[in-house]
C-alpha cells in the first residue's frame, strides 16, 4: 500500500465496475477508506469491489443507489460522513448511455442520461463540498468525455450532459477554491463496457483518427486485442484521478484532463481565435460578404451536407 491519501475518505460514484472500480481500488491502495457505489445489487458488482478492498487490508462500505435523486445523493455523502466522520475526496463517476440519433430521441432517452450523468454530478457535490467548507477543503474530481467536448452524433443525450459537467467543474472550481476545494475533471478513454459496444472496424479508425496509432498498427491488432490496445485499460486512468485527490495537487483547480494509456494532456482554456469589428452594428448583408472571408474561412464543417442539399454562394 502506498499512502498518498492515508486517512482520507472517498465517495466514488458508479463504482462496481470500469472505470470507478479502478478509482476505488487504487484510492484505497494509496491508503484512503472508501465508499463504493452501484445502483442497485442486481446491476453492479459494487460489494465485489469492496470485498477486493478488504482483502487487500483496506476499508470499505457499499452504498447502493439512483445518483440522479438529490435525496439519494444527499445519503450516499451522509454514509461516509457517519461511518469516518468526514468525505475529503468525491469522484463523480456514474453514468448511463441511451443512444439514439436526435430525431428518434424520447424525453425518456433524455432524461434518464441527463439525470444520471450531470443532476448526479451536481447533486452529490452539493452536499460534499458543504461539508468541505466547513472542514477547510476537499477535492472533487468529475468525470466528462470527449462527447462533451467534441460531439458523438447519436448521443445528444450523453454529449449535452458531459459537456455540462465540464462547465459545471469550472463554475465549482471558481465558487469553491477559496475554500481549499479543487474541482477538476478528466475525459478518460479506457476498455470499459461502453466501448466495448464499438465494433473492431470502428476502433481501429478512432485510435487513426485520434492519433493514437497509426493505420499500419491498426492492421495489425487482431479484432480480441484492439479495443485495449485502442482506448486503454481503466487501471491506466487511476493514478491520474488518485494524484488529483492527493496533497500534492492542491493548486491544481477547474482544469479539464485527457487520459487513455500512458497518455495524459490537459486541454487549453476556449480562446477567441478570430473577430472581426465594425463602428456601427453590422447589417446581415455585410456579415453575409465578411465573414466567410474574415472569420470561418479555412474552418471545416465536421458533417458537410452532400452537394445536393448544399445552398448559398
Amino acid at each position: 500500500m502506498g499512502g498518498s491519501l492515508r486517512n482520507k475518505v472517498a465517495v466514488v460514484t458508479g463504482s462496481g465496475q470500469g472505470l470507478g472500480k479502478a478509482f476505488a481500488v487504487n484510492f484505497a491502495e494509496e491508503g484512503a477508506r472508501v465508499v463504493v457505489n452501484d445502483l442497485s445489487p442486481q446491476e453492479g458488482t459494487a460489494e465485489k469491489t469492496a470485498k477486493l478492498i478488504k482483502d487487500n487490508g483496506g476499508e470499505a462500505i457499499t452504498v447502493y443507489g439512483d445518483v440522479g435523486s438529490m435525496a439519494f445523493c444527499e445519503k450516499l455523502i451522509g454514509a461516509a460522513i457517519d461511518t469516518w466522520g468526514t468525505i475529503d475526496v468525491l469522484v463523480n463517476n456514474a453514468g448511463v448511455n441511451r443512444d439514439k440519433m436526435v430525431w428518434n430521441m424520447s424525453e425518456e432517452d433524455w432524461d434518464a442520461v441527463v439525470d444520471v450523468v450531470l443532476k448526479g454530478t451536481f447533486a452529490c457535490t452539493r452536499f460534499a463540498s458543504a461539508h468541505m467548507r466547513k472542514q477547510g477543503g476537499g477535492r472533487i474530481i468529475n468525470i466528462t468525455s470527449q462527447a462533451g467536448i467534441s460531439g458523438n452524433s447519436g448521443q445528444p443525450n450523453y454529449s449535452a450532459a458531459k459537456g455540462g459537467v465540464i462547465g459545471f467543474t469550472k463554475s465549482c472550481a471558481l465558487a469553491l477554491g477559496r475554500s481549499g476545494i479543487t474541482v477538476n475533471a478528466i475525459a478518460p478513454q479506457a476498455d470499459t463496457r461502453i466501448w466495448r459496444t464499438v465494433t473492431p472496424e470502428r476502433a481501429r479508425e478512432m485510435g487513426v483518427t485520434r492519433g493514437l496509432i497509426t493505420a499500419d498498427e491498426a492492421a495489425k491488432i487482431p479484432d480480441e486485442e484492439v479495443h485495449a490496445k485502442v482506448f486503454g485499460l481503466s487501471d491506466d486512468i487511476a493514478p491520474l484521478v488518485t494524484y488529483l485527490a492527493g496533497d500534492h495537487a492542491g493548486n491544481i483547480n477547474g482544469q479539464l484532463f485527457f487520459a487513455s494509456g500512458g497518455r495524459i494532456s490537459i486541454y487549453a482554456q476556449p480562446i477567441q481565435e478570430r473577430s472581426i469589428y465594425s463602428k456601427e452594428r453590422w447589417t446581415v448583408k455585410e456579415l453575409e460578404l465578411i465573414v466567410p472571408v474574415a472569420l470561418t474561412s479555412g474552418i471545416l464543417n465536421p458533417a458537410p451536407a452532400p452537394p445536393a442539399l448544399q445552398k448559398g454562394p
